[in-house]
This record gives structure tokens, C-alpha cells and sequence, in this order.
């Protein structure tokens, strides 16, 4: 199989079809033979078996946090390649093309950067967008020596022999730049492509907390 398309899921089921659907479509745009994976972090609305009805494969995470999720789900992947990428219609799958071309050039790591293309309005809070994820992007870049501007961007690509030889501890957001840091330690090459970034279209309130993840990050940058 060449391509295993990702979602760490926690209750998605307002985008969670319309999310699968996007990703069937590039995978059959890009004549790939691939997968929709979701691994599920403990939903309690119909998102499993919204995914199941869609021809997804689903696998049952019970630790808990979007880093524990992602660690199982590129540990079961079936793919040569992985994207993964979050099930809230934040991000378009179709962009998942760019991801792969760099995955094929040698990548081994392929982040999204949202500040150089289209950012639906309301997309990222202002104070996300012109302190938080600069902030911490920028100290990221200092300390693993790495070129990524958006240490934060939920879309990303990854050699899946390369990845299984590295290993990871954290469960939380931190994730996102822990994967950077033992890409970038390993000597793996990292490319960074331009991607669009859409309004969540969930509703509600976000998985995401800003001050008690954004201090997971600075502290994981601190410390590691």
C-alpha cells in the first residue's frame, strides 16, 4: 500500500464523513492505493461509526491526548507513506498532493506551513496567528535547527520507514514539535510545503487550550 491517510479523531462527527470523502477523493484523483485510517481517542457521539459507514479503518486509542492518538495510528498504518491531518475540516486533502511529491523526493518529514497560502478568515485566533505559533516556531527553529515556520500545522507527511525508527514520548499537542525535534535529531531530511488552512467546522469549543498547550510546547522546547 503507498499511502496511509491519518485522522486522530476525538468526537468529530459534524466533519468527520465530509473529511473522509475529501481524502477518498484525492486518493482516487491521485490514482494511490491507500487508506483512511481514524484512530479514535474515546468519542462518545456517532464519529466511529460515521467513519466505519465510510469505508475508514478504525482503531480504538484508549490512551488519551492528540500525541497518543497520532503514535498509534502511524504504528498501525499500512502505507509506505503517511499523511495525517486533523478531522475538523480545518485542513483541504486535497492539499495532501504537495505532501506526497515531497514525500517522493526524499522527505522524510513533510510539514504544512499556513502563513504563506490561503487562511479562511476566523481560521486561527489573533493571538495564535501573530504571537503564540510565531513564538514558539521561532525558538523551535533555534533549537532543532531546523527551517519550518509552523512548528504547529496539523498536516503533515511521513516516510513510514523512517519514522519507525525513532521513538517518541509524549501525548499531548507537544506532538507537533516532539516530531520535529527527533526528525531533525535523526539527520532526516525535513521540507516544508505551502498549505491551506480552513475555519474548524465543528462548532463548539476546541480541542485545543491555548495557554496549557502552548506551555507544554515552551516546555518541551526548554527541555529537550
Amino acid at each position: 500500500m503507498e499511502l496511509t491517510i491519518l485522522m486522530p479523531c476525538l468526537n468529530e462527527e459534524k466533519t468527520i464523513a465530509y473529511c473522509i470523502d475529501e481524502a477518498l477523493a484525492f486518493l482516487k484523483k491521485s490514482g494511490l492505493s491507500g487508506e483512511i485510517l481514524i484512530a479514535d481517542n474515546g468519542s462518545s457521539d456517532k464519529s466511529v461509526m460515521l467513519a466505519g459507514e465510510k469505508g475508514a479503518r478504525v482503531i480504538n486509542v484508549k490512551e488519551k491526548g492528540y500525541g497518543a492518538a497520532l503514535r498509534a495510528g502511524i504504528k498501525a498504518a499500512r502505507g509506505r507513506y503517511i499523511i495525517y491531518a486533523d478531522a475538523d475540516m480545518s485542513y483541504n486533502f486535497m492539499d495532501c498532493s504537495q505532501i506526497y511529491r515531497s514525500l517522493l523526493l526524499g522527505n522524510a518529514l513533510v510539514v504544512g506551513n499556513r502563513f504563506n497560502s490561503y487562511m479562511e478568515k476566523g481560521a486561527m485566533p489573533f493571538s495564535h496567528k501573530f504571537f503564540g505559533v510565531p513564538l514558539l516556531s521561532f525558538l523551535g527553529r533555534l533549537k532543532y535547527r531546523v527551517g519550518v515556520r509552523d512548528f504547529h500545522c496539523g498536516l503533515r507527511g511521513l516516510d513510514k520507514q523512517a519514522v519507525e525508527g525513532l521513538s517518541f514520548h509524549t501525548t499531548g499537542m507537544e506532538f507537533a514539535t516532539e516530531i520535529i525535534a527527533a526528525f531533525s535529531g535523526a539527520g532526516l531530511p525535513i521540507s516544508q510545503v505551502n498549505i491551506r488552512f480552513r475555519k474548524d467546522k465543528r462548532g463548539g469549543r476546541s480541542h485545543l487550550r491555548t495557554l496549557r498547550d502552548g506551555f507544554r510546547h515552551l516546555i518541551y522546547i526548554a527541555f529537550n
